[in-house]
């Protein structure tokens, strides 16, 4: 099973919950999971988008927004990828990174979600309802949010992402895995 996970980056936040969301999604017995930066894609890197299994996409949230860097690969598939079908039925996820705990993140989800819509792609959202409703005190899905995952940029230079929004990340990486294992087994088994 292939997981491929594009992504813009303009700090290092972006990658940084992408390397997490990649920790998550290799837990699944037989993923191969492969980070792609969108401003560098190679034809290998296509090829690898094309097989995937699952993409997952990631981009910061710039001025209540997906970044321009991310909205130009989007648009990179507007034509006969798109017209081909190239991602239809395949399952869909994504993430993104703010400075704010809002910062008008769930518009850039919006964005993705509509993308893979358009790719005729199965969107899977969070499943966590973070520690405000369970009281576990993990500080899971600090920002409440189901369409995708959202982050907060951490203070913290070297971390990047606090701790709470990584374990969330990974958490959100395995379920899209899990979700495209089981998806994977439907359609084989379908087709014998």
């Amino acid at each position: 099973m292939k997981i491929a996970i594009p992504y813009f980056s303009g700090s290092g936040h972006t990658l940084r919950l992408a390397e997490h969301v990649a920790e998550g999604a290799k837990e699944a017995p037989g993923a191969t999971v492969k980070i792609l930066n969108v401003e560098t894609l190679a034809e290998e890197d296509w090829d690898f988008l094309k097989e995937a299994d699952a993409v997952i996409f990631g981009a910061p949230t710039y001025m209540g927004s997906i970044a321009g860097s991310f909205k130009q690969f989007m648009d990179q598939t507007a034509g006969d990828f798109w017209r081909q079908r190239t991602w239809a039925d395949k399952i869909a996820g994504g993430f993104t990174v703010a400075l704010f705990p809002s910062g008008d993140k769930l518009s850039t989800l919006g964005q993705m979600s509509v993308f893979a819509a358009q790719h005729g792609m199965i969107w899977v959202g969070l499943n966590e309802l973070g520690s405000a409703v369970t009281g576990d005190g993990q500080a899971l899905n600090d920002n409440g949010a189901w369409l995708g995952l959202m982050a907060t940029s951490s203070r913290d230079k070297d971390a990047l992402i606090d701790a709470h929004d990584a374990k969330t990340a990974r958490l959100f990486g395995r379920r899209i895995a899990k979700t495209a294992q089981r998806w994977v087994c439907a359609d084989r088994q379908a087709a014998a």
